[in-house]
């Protein structure tokens, strides 16, 4: 039998490789990868299961079986029987009936009945990234469409074919996810290295001169009790903006609920705590706002804190306005302050001053643009664009 797919397959391989690599995160590739399996095989079931070291899952993915019929089944299954053959062999596995399988050990009580099988390891060079799983393909509709080698509904030789293409691009898609995460991972120690010196710089250089000045204060109370009042003013002066700049730094940490709330409600809540903890005055307006790919969205959201920590830490500004709003397919964000302003080539020239260059790499990172927009005495206006997905 021809092992070269039909020109339907090739289709829905290709169709199932680009909903793979329109996604960034880890677990959401490993359940398209799952979903687009169960769809080209159509089968009633399908899994996907990344190994660990000690004989379990690292991830374990299903498609086909509903929340709570995936909570009753228990805890997650082990590297044993068909799973631990396809893994630890590297090679595909095509059964007639799965309960035949030499070490086959039954399933949990709450576990589907499955039958006919077919299992695709996930291999990058020599790394077994995962396998496949497929079980129970739907019977076809007419009795010219039976027996191919399988049984009464069961996968085939063409099936087993376009499994090994899938799982070759899903190889390249986990990888790439893998390396994505790692460089967010990356980008998140960059951020905690720059709070913590903003920590060094901001609040605990002013509450090193509260220090000193209470001490000032308290040695002139006796001697010079009106110096000491003017003293007393200061300290309580520069404690309210230890205050404020702690109370900026937290917001920074305070993780984004953008997986929850969407970009433009986490936005409008960051730019509301702002308000609060800023005598400046910041709002926060959106117009008709599609969600974005997940890397946009947080893209954009650093972008927006970067631009609002400038504005209200480093120009002093009064009043900061934030926009975002729909772009064709994507997005633009607007950061407008009245604040002192600067000269942006004298940042060029700089290096990475206000975080400039940072904000530029953000944008183009997820094929977007940042302008800027400034003159001393005249406030700015940071803009940035992404195309959406």
């Amino acid at each position: 039998m021809s092992t070269r797919p039909p020109r339907g397959g090739i289709e829905a391989v290709s169709a199932a490789v680009l909903a793979m690599n329109r996604q960034l995160e880890v677990r959401e590739v490993l359940q398209t990868i799952v979903a687009s399996a169960r769809e080209l095989l159509d089968a009633e079931y399908a899994a996907l299961g990344v190994p660990d070291d000690h004989g379990g899952f690292a991830q374990f993915v299903v498609d086909g079986v509903s929340d709570e019929q995936w909570k009753s089944i228990g805890p997650l299954p082990r590297q044993h029987g068909i799973l631990a053959a396809i893994l630890h062999e590297a090679t595909p596995r095509r059964l007639a009936d799965v309960r035949d399988f030499e070490s086959f050990q039954g399933w949990p009580r709450a576990h589907p009945e499955m039958k006919d099988f077919i299992g695709m390891p996930v291999v990058d060079d020599d790394e077994i990234l995962g396998a496949i799983f497929l079980a129970n393909k739907h019977v076809p509709a007419g009795p010219a469409d039976l027996g191919h080698g399988c049984g009464s509904g069961g996968f085939t030789e063409e099936d087993e074919e376009l499994l090994r293409i899938l799982a070759d691009h899903a190889a390249i898609a986990l990888t790439n996810a893998r390396l994505y995460e790692r460089s967010r991972e990356l980008t998140l120690a960059g951020e905690r290295a720059r709070i913590a010196h903003e920590l060094h710089d901001a609040v605990s250089q002013k509450l090193f001169s509260l220090r000193l000045t209470a001490q000032a204060a308290a040695a002139l109370v006796d001697t010079a009790p009106a110096r000491a009042k003017s003293e007393i003013r200061e300290v309580a002066a520069l404690a309210a903006e230890a205050a404020e700049e702690l109370r900026a730094v937290v917001v920074e940490l305070r993780p984004a609920a953008l997986d929850d709330d969407g970009l433009a409600a986490t936005l409008r809540t960051q730019a509301d705590v702002l308000d609060r903890v800023h005598s400046a005055t910041v709002t926060f307006h959106s117009h008709q706002v599609r969600a974005l790919p997940p890397a946009q969205e947080e893209a954009v959201l650093r972008v927006a804190q970067e631009a609002m920590h400038n504005a209200l830490r480093h120009a002093h500004a009064h009043t900061v306005d934030i926009v975002l709003e729909g772009h064709g397919k994507g997005a633009r964000l607007r950061v407008r302050d009245d604040g002192r302003g600067f000269d942006p080539s004298t940042v060029r020239r700089a290096g990475r001053h206000l975080g400039l260059v940072s904000m530029r790499d953000r944008a183009s990172g997820v094929g977007g643009v940042l302008n800027v927009q400034s003159e001393p005495g005249k406030g700015t206006v940071i803009e940035m664009e992404v195309p959406g997905g």
